[in-house]
């Protein structure tokens, strides 16, 4: 949940409303963003995908349908990683070199970029963990029978 909580948060926060911000304001609030989340990522979103996938290793019912559902929030936190690594950190990469003066000229292309896939991102982790939350609802259940 730390990690779809932080994608939430700024999707509700930045995301929806991007355009209403200036070029400058972009630029700093991303800058801050960045320095507020960038460290503590780098160790929740590993530690989420070996959470999950310790809770498929000690599952106690292999091919049934409540594994496979752990297996596809596996897939989906993992695909979340991917966007971030290939797609979402180096366009934050590039926010963190820029001013006010060195602005680029496709700033509202990547801007929307960013949007894009920041969005993507944020409902494949809010389904990554509710797809979970099933696999371990129904886990638990499974056990009691």
């Amino acid at each position: 949940m730390l990690v779809t909580g932080v994608f939430w948060g700024t999707w509700f926060t930045l995301t929806r409303s991007i355009e209403d911000f200036s070029p400058e304001e972009f630029i700093h609030i991303g800058k801050v963003i960045i320095a507020n989340v960038a460290m503590p990522m780098r160790f929740i979103m590993p530690g989420c995908i070996l959470f999950v996938f310790l809770s498929l290793w000690v599952c106690q019912q292999k091919k049934t349908t409540t594994f496979y559902l752990g297996v596809a929030s596996l897939l989906l936190i993992v695909a979340v990683l991917l966007i971030t690594v290939l797609i979402l950190v180096p366009i934050d990469n590039d926010i963190k070199g820029w001013t006010a003066a060195t602005i680029p000229a496709d700033f509202a292309e990547i801007r929307n970029t960013w949007k894009s896939y920041h969005a993507l991102r944020t409902f494949v982790s809010l389904a990554s963990f509710l797809v979970f939350a099933i696999f371990v609802i129904w886990e638990k259940r499974n056990n009691y029978n």
